[in-house]
């Protein structure tokens, strides 16, 4: 096993030489283009082998591929539970809802820790000191069974998603509040010396450069958020987790549930991570702000 490592390592070290061959061209300096052809070859072949290995692993559970092909549709939401969303649909749901809810509370809550004003910065200080400070778990039966004693009651779907917007927007402050900083006080200044109220900077000057900085950290909370959505299964939400767990117990076949559901989660991930890139280039990741 140790040869066959190093043999494909080897292997695939050749791979920039052999690119660089074929794509030789006197009037492009040497290494330019074929050097970035040559580490995405490289990459490419990494992942096909890796992921070769990783399929190869679950292929000697012994699964049962006809249950998979049987109950994968319904893990992915193809099939409605009751008339409404399940599955894979549902955690996308929950997690694009949670997604602008917990982005519209960080940026308030960002703008009230650096407000002059005490109450806002009082209140915005408390929520992401409680919502940072206690589990999410937590967050979700104190939110769905604690509001019962005083007579508010939510659905199961509407509490998990108050809980996950109201924790990820608390982590999400931070972010936007560090990105704000970031931007030199020049900036506001002579955006006053212009004539801009406050708001108007905050608009037009400071967002705009500070996205450069929040976008790669919120990123990854919104990645962090698609996982622990799954946590909202305790309230009895037909979630992909949920869902995978009852297809699993009904036919005592948890393993091969549970493998489709970490693929698909995978596979949602991967997707915000393009999303994710999509948008950082857009605001020119890795722009310094002067």
């Amino acid at each position: 096993l140790a040869a066959v490592i190093t043999l494909n390592f080897y292997l695939i070290s050749l791979i920039p030489a052999a690119v660089a061959a074929l794509r030789s061209d006197s009037s492009r300096p040497v290494g330019a283009e074929p050097s970035n052809l040559a580490f995405m070859i490289q990459a490419g072949v990494m992942w096909a082998e890796l992921l070769a290995l990783f399929l190869l692993f679950f292929y000697s559970f012994d699964l049962d591929f006809a249950f998979i092909a049987e109950r994968t549709p319904h893990l992915l939401g193809l099939e409605l539970h009751d008339g409404f969303l399940q599955g894979a649909a549902l955690t996308l749901f929950i997690c694009i809802v949670s997604i602008i809810a917990s982005t519209i509370l960080a940026l308030l809550a960002a703008l009230a820790r650096l407000s002059s004003n005490g109450a806002a910065f009082g209140i915005a200080t408390f929520y992401t000191s409680f919502f940072r400070g206690t589990p999410l778990l937590l967050q979700l039966i104190l939110i769905y069974w604690g509001l019962t004693q005083i007579d508010v009651i939510l659905s199961a779907l509407m509490a998990g998603i108050i809980a996950v917007s109201l924790c990820y927007g608390a982590y999400m402050a931070e972010i936007f509040r560090a990105g704000i900083l970031a931007i030199p006080k020049g900036q506001a200044e002579a955006a006053a010396s212009l004539g801009l109220s406050k708001g108007r900077t905050m608009q037009l000057i400071i967002l705009p450069q500070a996205m450069r900085l929040i976008v790669p950290p919120t990123g990854n909370q919104f990645i962090a958020m698609l996982k622990d959505s799954s946590l909202v299964s305790v309230l009895g939400v037909w979630e992909l987790m949920k869902l995978a767990q009852t297809h699993g117990r009904s036919e005592y076949k948890f393993i091969e549930m549970l493998i489709v559901a970490a693929l698909i989660y995978w596979g949602l991930s991967f997707i915000f991570e393009m999303i994710q890139a999509r948008i950082e280039k857009k605001f020119g990741k890795g722009v310094r702000v002067d």
